[in-house]
């Protein structure tokens, strides 16, 4: 069985050494640009040549996240930035941009590219295309049934990749606008606002408020510590952990308990869990825990409706709260330095440990089961629960532990002196060997003799370089005299030698892109989306192009809107307006609809290319934006594209599998936030569907006519 990779989250170069520290097989990163996290702290094009070659040296892979939607006028900067990546040995980039895909494939065919969760890949014909053009591994959309990748696995020959921890989104991944219509910073492209983590109140259609907690939309972490067992066996190939915004010390914990879990399963087939181990992941981060959707987590088990911040782990009761101090019965150890949180009835309440006693003695520890008094000068009501945030002991013993780097790469030496021979010393890490040569013949002792043990000391000497010895073998003829230093060049030769080959070169290649796409009439049609048919005959009158979501009622000239989330086979003869990636696969005459986060003119070339009838755009591109992607692609192609954009209606800001209907056992609700905005709820195909509070894309037709639009279409709710 082919051992999983465990991939460890970088924001910067302390998160990258601590993964590293921790045991991973393989790092992800983000550059300056086009990544999913621009508030991380990312990597300068001089540090990302650094991290490549640290990683390298260690036997570790680096992967580069350029998973944001490219503009037309970005593409250039796009290319240079994969080109420079790819010149200096990135093992991969992971990409969610469809159009950028295809550029790549065709002008890097040695560049590895696994396609982002972004792309919401959640379906086994998505896993089957995706292998088709040529994708080498996908992510999965966290969302995807543990029986779906497991049927992947056993029938199609491409890599999975799953998160097993961390942040989740309460939407499926790409498939979020809302970040975007709310606070104008688009999730798609690296700046997502977290909307979900904001307050909300929810309402039935008769103005029922539903909820007590305010925090609807803000998920439990992931954590499928104590499932690792079944997704190895089902043979995931890459096992992710989410956090490029978490700190070093996060990176290093998770990782390395993860590390021992998976390498406990190899060794003995039992994961040998401790309880300190998720105690200790708890102390660092959590929102509380849920496994996923993918192993089956329960829609009531997937939100924290209380708070969306760290929860840590409780502490405590207060007992009393009298001359500003505060007396806690504790139910788990704490220690000066430590960071308290107070959950109080209006507010939360933050303090950090600087002081406190126990029976009246200052104490450095205070014990689980004691009472402990603590300064505080703000009033807290007797019997609030008090929660440890921040444990000052194990962030100190993890620094301490990155501060003297221990992880070593193992190898193996031989050493062979013979009298008027030369000295030669042969190393290998297991895959690569090296071979050295002295330039000076061995001599025969006048008075000591060299000895094993003293070859042995001075080629053990790797100093502050990465490797240590498992095992030297010496064959030493007696009464021969090697100079010490000659011992020592040789085995700093060797060890140079090994670096080089560890820092391995990956083959590159360069292409012209080229790409013919069908050329289509220029016209100026009228649409709609409609839940039913009801209007049939007065839609035919108005619209020349109708489209609805309703299965049932299939008239001939009507083009069927398939879910974007899709869980069973759909046939149906008509043309189908599609959402999801792998029904490009399916049917035969499609059209692509808003959740294909179409942005360049790459990308509708990419979909017309693969037999895309009409395109449309994304909600999140201007007008001026629009008429750049036109005039882009004209110029390129020669041809005039199929295109539609959305106008005058609510968009879909959300799709979840997670749903709040079903969690208040309502038909439809709406939620409002704290500026009063209104967000119908909506469920379609078992998932959630939330609408913006507002109209969107109030353009004028003629307008996107004149700019060589083919469709305007509105959706009628």
């Amino acid at each position: 069985m082919k051992k999983v990779e465990l991939l460890s989250p970088a924001g910067n170069m302390d998160s990258l050494k601590a993964a590293i520290e921790a045991g991973c097989d393989a790092v992800y990163v983000g550059g300056i640009m086009f990544g999913a996290r621009a508030f991380a702290g990312n990597f300068s094009n001089d540090e990302l040549l650094e991290a490549i070659k640290y990683a390298h040296l260690y036997g570790v892979k680096v992967y580069l996240t350029i998973n944001t939607l490219v503009y037309d006028k970005e593409v250039d900067k796009f290319l240079e930035y994969v080109r420079f990546a790819h010149e200096n040995n990135i093992d991969a980039v992971i990409v969610q941009d469809l159009g950028m895909f295809d550029l790549l494939r065709r002008k890097f065919p040695k560049l590895e590219i696994h396609a982002s969760t972004q792309m919401n890949i959640h379906t086994y014909d998505g896993a089957l295309l995706a292998k088709q053009l040529g994708i080498k591994r996908i992510v999965m959309a966290r969302e995807t049934p543990i029986d779906i990748i497991k049927k992947i696995k056993e029938e199609i020959d491409i890599e999975v990749e799953v998160f097993i921890h961390g942040a989740l989104c309460i939407s499926y991944s790409g498939q979020c606008l809302a970040s975007a219509l709310i606070g104008k910073r688009s999730g798609n492209r690296g700046t997502c606002a977290q909307v979900c983590r904001k307050k909300y109140d929810l309402y039935d259609e008769n103005n029922n408020k539903l909820n007590d907690n305010n925090y609807l939309l803000s998920t439990k972490d992931l954590c499928t510590l104590e499932h690792l067992d079944e997704l190895i066996e089902i043979g995931i190939d890459s096992f992710k952990i989410e956090g490029r915004m978490k700190r070093s010390e996060y990176v290093y914990l998770v990782t390395k308990i993860y590390r021992k879990a998976i390498d406990n399963y190899y060794k003995t087939g039992n994961l040998n869990l401790k309880q300190d181990d998720l105690i200790n992941l708890k102390k660092l981060f959590n929102r509380e825990f849920t496994k996923g959707f993918m192993l089956g987590c329960h829609n009531d088990n997937f939100t924290y409706e209380l708070r969306p911040n760290h929860k840590g782990i409780e502490l405590g009761r207060v007992l009393k709260n009298n001359n500003n101090e505060l007396e806690i019965k504790l139910i788990n150890d704490l220690n000066v330095h430590d960071g308290l949180r107070i959950i109080d009835d209006k507010e939360d309440k933050g303090l950090v440990v600087n002081k406190m006693y126990v029976n009246n003695k200052s104490v450095i520890k205070a014990f689980k089961g004691s009472v402990v008094k603590i300064k505080y000068d703000k009033y807290v009501k007797p019997g609030s629960k008090i929660v440890l945030t921040t444990d000052y002991n194990q962030l100190n013993e993890i620094d301490d532990i990155l501060k003297h780097k221990q992880r070593k790469v193992l190898i193996w030496a031989n050493v062979i002196a013979r009298k008027n021979d030369f000295l030669k010393l042969k190393i290998t890490d297991g895959i690569n060997t090296i071979k050295v040569i002295s330039d000076k013949k061995i001599e025969p002792s006048k008075n000591n003799p060299i000895t094993e043990e003293i070859i042995k000391k001075q080629i053990n000497k790797t100093g502050d370089t990465i490797y240590k010895f498992s095992n030297i073998s010496v064959l030493v003829d007696d009464d021969i005299f090697i100079n010490i230093k000659d011992i020592n060049n040789i085995r700093r030769k060797a060890i140079d030698e090994l670096n080089n080959k560890r820092l391995y070169d990956l083959e590159y290649e360069e292409k012209e892109y080229n790409l013919d796409v069908p050329n289509f009439v220029e016209e100026k049609k009228d649409g709609i989306l409609v839940p039913n048919l009801n209007n049939y005959e007065n839609l035919k009158e108005k619209y020349d192009v109708i489209y609805t979501s309703n299965l049932k009622e299939l008239n001939d000239d009507v083009i069927i809107k398939l879910p974007r989330v899709i869980n069973t086979d759909i046939n149906v003869k008509n043309p189908v307006l599609i959402g999801d990636f792998g029904s490009m696969l399916k049917y035969e005459k499609f059209e692509t609809d808003f959740s294909f986060n179409v942005v360049n003119s790459y990308t509708v070339a990419f979909l017309h290319s693969i037999g895309a009838y009409r395109v449309t755009l994304s909600y999140e591109l201007s007008l001026k934006q629009i008429e750049k992607l036109v005039e882009t692609y004209k110029s390129r192609y020669k041809k005039h594209p199929n295109l539609s954009v959305i106008i005058n209606s609510y968009p879909e800001s959300m799709i979840s599998k997670f749903n709040l209907n079903k969690k208040y056992k309502v038909k439809s609700s709406y939620l409002k936030d704290q500026f009063g905005n209104k967000f119908l709820v909506r469920t379609e195909n078992n998932n959630m569907i939330i609408y913006h509070y507002d109209k969107v894309n109030t353009y004028d037709k003629k307008k996107l006519y004149d700019l060589g639009i083919n469709l305007v279409r509105k959706n009628d709710l």
